[in-house]
C-alpha cells in the first residue's frame, strides 16, 4: 500500500482573465502568464514550482484554455502532454477540477488530487508544503481537505472559511471541522470575523480523494457527474476525445467548486481546513500588485515592464509599462499607471477593484478588441 504522499496529483486550473489587471491581463495574456512580482517568474511557473516538490513533476495536471496551450508549453516544458486538459470552453471551477480529478482516477483509481490556482503568490513555500501536507493526510482519512489563510486584515474581497472543533485526524494535527462557507462580506462583518479568530480567507485550495470528490459532485448533480466521467473514459483515446467533447461539453453545468462541493460537505461534517500560516495574496488587482512589489511600504513607487520609462518626482503607487512612452508622475499619490499599445488605464490603489467595471463597460460597447 502506498502512502498517501505517494498517491498525491496536483491540478492546477489556470483559467480566467483576471479582468481587475486589464489592460495588462487580457484574453490572449490572462493573470497567470505575467510576472506581477519581479521575481523573474510568471505566476502560473510559480505555482508550478512550489507543487512540483509535492508531488513530482510528472504528477501535475494543467486545466487550461486551447489558447494558452503554447504559452504553458513554452513556460513549463517539463510538463508531461498527457498532463495538460483543454478546455473547449470555460465552464467553472467544477468542470475544471472534476474532469482533472475523472481523469486521474482512471488512470490511478486511489489517486489523492489536490486544486491549486495558477494566479496566486505564496511567500513561504516551506509552510505551504507543510499545510498541504496535512490536507493529504486528511483526504487520505475520507475528508474533503482545504487550506484557509489567517486574515490579517478585515478584507471584504474574499469568502471567508468559519472553523470548527478540532477534526482529530492522524497527520494532521491542525486540522478543524468547516462549519460553513461564508460569501464576501460587508466591512463591518469582515471586521467581526478578524476580531473573533475563528475565520480564515477561503484560498479555494481543495485537496480530496478523487473518488470522494467525484461523489460529492454526483451528490450535488448527478447529472454533471455522469458527463465528466463520459468525457474522462474517452480522454486518453484520441479518436474518441474530440467526438466525446462535441457532444457532451456545451451541455456541461457552469458551477464553482465552492457551491458543489465545499458547502455541501460542511454541511455534512465531511470538510476539514488546515489553516495556513504562510504569506498569501490572489494578486486580485494593481493594489495587490503595488503591495507585492514594494514590499508593502505605502510611500513607494512600484515599476513594471522591461523596458519601462518612467519618470517620479513625490509620487507612490505602480506604473505597468508595455510602450515605449516616457510616464511622467509628479506629485501624486498611490496611482496606478497602465500603459499599453493600444490601451491606457489611470486610477488610483483605492479604486484598483472598480477595474472590473471598466472591462464590463467595454464588453457591453463591443470593445472587445481590447479585451
Amino acid at each position: 500500500m502506498t502512502s498517501a504522499r505517494d498517491r498525491f496529483y496536483g491540478i492546477i486550473p489556470a483559467g480566467g482573465v483576471g479582468s481587475r489587471l486589464w489592460p495588462l491581463s487580457r484574453a490572449d495574456a490572462p493573470k497567470f502568464l505575467h510576472d506581477l512580482t519581479g521575481s523573474g517568474r510568471t505566476l502560473l511557473r510559480g505555482t508550478w514550482e512550489r507543487l512540483a516538490p509535492l508531488a513530482g513533476p510528472e504528477r501535475v495536471l494543467i486545466v487550461t484554455g486551447r489558447a494558452h496551450r503554447s504559452a504553458i508549453e513554452q513556460q513549463i516544458p517539463e510538463l508531461d502532454d498527457h498532463n495538460i486538459v483543454l478546455e473547449a470552453d470555460p465552464r467553472d471551477s467544477t468542470v475544471a477540477i472534476g474532469l482533472a480529478a475523472a481523469i486521474l482516477v482512471r488512470r490511478e483509481p486511489d489517486v489523492i488530487v489536490g486544486s491549486f490556482a495558477a494566479d496566486h503568490v505564496i511567500g513561504d513555500e516551506d509552510g505551504f508544503r507543510a499545510a498541504v501536507a496535512q490536507a493529504i493526510a486528511a483526504a487520505d482519512a475520507g475528508y474533503i481537505s482545504t487550506i484557509g489563510i489567517q486574515p490579517t486584515e478585515p478584507a471584504i474581497g474574499f469568502g471567508y472559511i468559519e472553523c470548527g472543533d478540532p477534526a482529530t485526524i492522524e497527520g494532521a494535527p491542525g486540522a478543524l471541522l468547516v462549519k460553513s462557507f461564508v460569501e464576501k462580506p460587508d466591512a463591518d462583518t469582515a471586521a467581526r470575523y478578524l476580531a473573533d479568530g475563528r475565520h480564515l480567507w477561503n484560498a479555494g485550495m481543495f485537496i480530496s480523494r478523487a473518488d470522494r470528490l467525484l461523489d460529492q459532485i454526483g451528490a450535488y448533480d448527478a447529472q454533471l457527474r455522469a458527463q465528466l466521467e463520459e468525457l474522462a473514459e474517452a480522454w486518453d483515446d484520441p479518436a474518441a476525445r474530440g467526438p466525446a467533447v462535441d457532444r457532451l461539453w456545451p451541455a456541461l453545468r457552469r458551477i464553482a467548486i465552492d457551491y458543489s462541493v465545499a458547502e455541501p460537505a460542511a454541511a455534512e461534517g465531511r470538510l476539514a481546513v488546515i489553516p495556513g500560516r504562510f504569506d498569501w495574496d490572489d494578486v486580485g488587482d494593481f493594489a495587490s500588485v503595488a503591495k507585492l512589489k514594494s514590499g508593502g511600504r505605502a510611500s513607494d513607487l512600484s515599476i513594471i515592464g522591461e523596458n519601462a520609462r518612467v519618470l517620479a518626482d513625490a509620487s507612490s503607487g505602480i506604473v505597468v509599462s508595455q510602450s515605449d512612452r516616457i510616464v511622467s508622475l509628479i506629485g501624486v499619490r498611490d496611482i496606478v499607471v497602465v500603459d499599453t499599445p493600444d490601451a491606457l488605464l489611470v486610477t488610483t490603489t483605492a479604486n484598483a477593484q472598480r477595474v472590473k467595471s471598466m472591462v464590463d463597460a467595454l464588453k457591453l460597447s463591443g470593445r472587445d478588441d481590447v479585451l
